[in-house]
């Protein structure tokens, strides 16, 4: 058997930034062990696949697709990067003639459509709710150690958990954590939080014009740190959205390789994250 691969990195336009993905467009579905063994030899983020719904269309042809996301641990609900990378695959190598791609996914039916740099995807709204810091002071400590926080928030629809850093301080504060993914792990084993988001406001007088910052991390789901996670940005666009009165947002996530979203929030509830890709890799499995 043999499988098309491509490697890809999303939300930026420059080689071995943003966050990489692997894409495997498949022509039919694979047995549920060997989507975690390609997933975990690849040992990304997360790996996507790509399967037709109906027999008769091809990858150029089709307008609706099947996609999966798997971790190097688990398959997940809902993955960003990787479906800018799906669509990418699609359009860029595959040659779709389709201005807009829908893939049918655990999250629903998400739409990817081709802007003039990069495309624009059509995705849930996850806005988190408060919470007590004391309800999660492990957690919280594993992340930021003894520096201040300001507002700490959940989102139990993706049991991501946001930790909001204060205003004064520094993006640097941001850049430098140093978050022992064992330590995390650790701290909570109770399944209510599979995810850590640490952002902080932004500064949108200085060019580019950041309305806030973050970082991701999910060592639950095999990811120590994830470098720029767009299903954050569905939890991070609804909370800033509110905070700042803005619906038009531009956010950079502060991993090392960095990255960078637009959003708009919908009146419909739903939210579109935008960014761009550059193919990196192309190649084939040999199974």
């Amino acid at each position: 058997m043999e499988i098309p691969v491509y490697t890809l990195d999303a939300f930026t336009n420059l080689p071995f930034k943003g966050n990489p993905a692997a894409v495997c467009p498949l022509l039919h579905e694979l047995n549920e062990d060997l989507y975690h063994k390609i997933a975990a030899e690849m040992n990304l983020s997360e790996t996507a696949f790509i399967t037709l719904i109906n027999p008769a269309d091809t990858f150029t042809s089709g307008k609706r697709f099947r996609l999966r996301w798997f971790t190097p641990t688990t398959e997940v609900d809902l993955c960003g990067h990787a479906t800018l990378a799906s669509a990418a695959v699609l359009f860029q190598y595959k040659n779709n003639v389709n201005p807009t791609l829908v893939f049918e996914t655990r999250s629903g039916a998400l739409a990817v459509s081709k802007k003039k740099e990069g495309y624009i995807m059509d995705f849930p709204l996850n806005p988190p709710t408060k919470e007590d810091h004391n309800d999660f002071k492990d957690i919280i400590e594993a992340i930021v150690g003894n520096h201040p926080i300001q507002e700490v928030c959940l989102s139990r629809d993706t049991k991501k958990l946001m930790i909001r850093l204060p205003d004064g301080c520094e993006r640097s504060l941001l850049t430098s954590l140093k978050v022992d993914p064992v330590a995390l792990l650790n701290s909570d084993s109770s399944g209510r939080v599979r995810g850590v988001i640490v952002t902080m406001k932004g500064s949108p007088d200085c060019k580019p014009g950041y309305d806030f910052y973050s970082r991701y991390f999910a060592p639950w789901c095999g990811i120590p740190e994830d470098p720029v996670c767009g299903s954050a940005h569905t939890v991070l666009g609804g909370y800033w959205s509110k905070k700042l009165g803005k619906k038009k947002m531009l956010a950079y996530q502060c991993s090392s390789r960095g990255g960078e979203l637009e959003l708009e929030v919908r009146d419909d509830g739903r939210i579109n994250i935008a960014g761009e890709v550059t193919a990196v890799l192309q190649g084939v499995i040999r199974l």
